[in-house]
């Protein structure tokens, strides 16, 4: 019969069912609009709510860095699949105007970025690509710009101890 709830939240249309779920979007207001079946494509977009406003009454900061997160970390997980590792290594944000009324960010993975990592990776080396994400408001103005590190690097064969010689 199998588990419903599996096939729920399989592919991309049941991981963005998940992460409408997800406590910490949930409690910033924000909301993925789109994933495409590829995951090569994401939008995101978060309101204006009294939760997520800070003392001056603009988004709050990190419900902003919120927004940009595990996008490219999920993007590249299913692109690459059970061969690679991956994680999101780290981010900065910079602030560049006021966040008033609903912002958006979209996030969208090529195949150069692709080949890029597989390239970078095909020695079992780690590769660190630092790509760019902007938050724009409504108006298309920029609210945020977000530059998000990941770390990738092909899984060692099990037989293959980490200095790359064979097993005796």
């Amino acid at each position: 019969m199998g588990n419903p709830l599996r096939k729920l939240f399989s592919g991309a249309a049941g991981l963005r069912r998940g992460l409408l779920l997800y406590g910490p979007f949930l409690g910033a207001g924000v909301r993925v609009d789109t994933l495409s079946k590829d995951f090569r494509y994401v939008r995101v977009s978060m309101g204006m709510h009294w939760y997520n406003r800070n003392y001056v009454g603009t988004h709050f900061g990190g419900s902003l860095y919120s927004m940009t997160d595990p996008f490219y970390m999920l993007m590249l997980i299913n692109n690459l699949g059970g061969d690679y590792i991956v994680w999101d290594q780290s981010a900065r944000i910079d602030f560049v105007s006021p966040g008033k009324g609903r912002v958006f960010a979209e996030f969208e993975l090529t195949d150069a970025m692709l080949n890029e990592v597989r390239a970078a990776t095909a020695g079992g080396d780690k590769y660190l690509p630092t790509w760019p994400v902007t938050v724009r408001d409504g108006a298309g103005n920029t609210v945020a710009e977000v530059s998000k590190t990941l770390y990738v690097r092909k899984k060692r064969d099990h037989h293959t101890p980490a200095s790359g010689r064979s097993a005796p």
